[in-house]
């Protein structure tokens, strides 16, 4: 009996194997720590916030507005609760991608303030915080990229026969990711018009 046991044991795990059972699992991991690299620099970013809008108003006091508008969109992004279950619920997933949409806009439209002042553009603090940002958003965006690779790779896997059936069988779904919709709006900061807000010419951001 003990020795029929072993060998529908073996079996199962060979024809687990062979079905791809073990091929989807190294492959939500992937997703896994691919989302986990996303949430690693948007939190690197975030972290950046308080000090560029503490720099920029030291020389910038008079832009109220878009203070107040990074702080809001750095706290929605806070408030929304991400983690590994995330990548399974696509609504949450958008809501976060819109979040992050939000603050990026806000974030452009902050350092845009900083070509109106040229003592500001030539703080050595500042310069260093924006080559951070600028690095951090390259990060993000290489995140993402890979982060949505590790989607499409996992995605084509678990709707291929045989691993469909096999993921079918062990709960294994299609994962969402983030879209391209209205990627192209969300990255251009809109109008802002500075011209008597501060002491420089009147001027309109786009």
């Amino acid at each position: 009996m003990k020795i029929l046991r072993i060998l529908v044991l073996l079996l199962l795990v060979i024809g687990l194997s062979g079905c791809g059972y073990n091929a989807i699992q190294r492959q939500d991991e992937a997703v896994k720590a691919s989302w986990s690299e996303v949430l690693n620099q948007y939190q690197r970013r975030a972290d950046l916030v308080p000090n560029l809008v503490n720099t920029v108003k030291g020389y910038a006091r008079h832009e109220e507005k878009v203070f107040v508008e990074v702080t809001q969109a750095r706290a929605r992004v806070g408030s929304i609760q991400v983690g590994a279950d995330t990548i399974n619920d696509a609504q949450k997933l958008k809501q976060f991608q819109a979040a992050q949409g939000e603050l990026s806009s806000a974030l452009s439209r902050l350092m845009m303030v900083s070509e109106n002042y040229p003592q500001l553009k030539a703080d050595g603090l500042f310069q260093n915080l924006q080559a951070q940002l600028e690095g951090t958003e390259n990060r993000v965006a290489v995140a993402r990229n890979r982060y949505v690779q590790a989607v499409q790779a996992y995605n084509s896997m678990i709707r291929t026969f045989p691993n469909n059936l096999t993921a079918k069988m062990f709960g294994y779904h299609v994962k969402p990711t983030f879209s391209v919709e209205n990627e192209k709006a969300i990255s251009t900061a809109p109008t802002v018009d500075f011209g008597g807000n501060t002491p420089a010419p009147s001027a309109s951001v786009h």
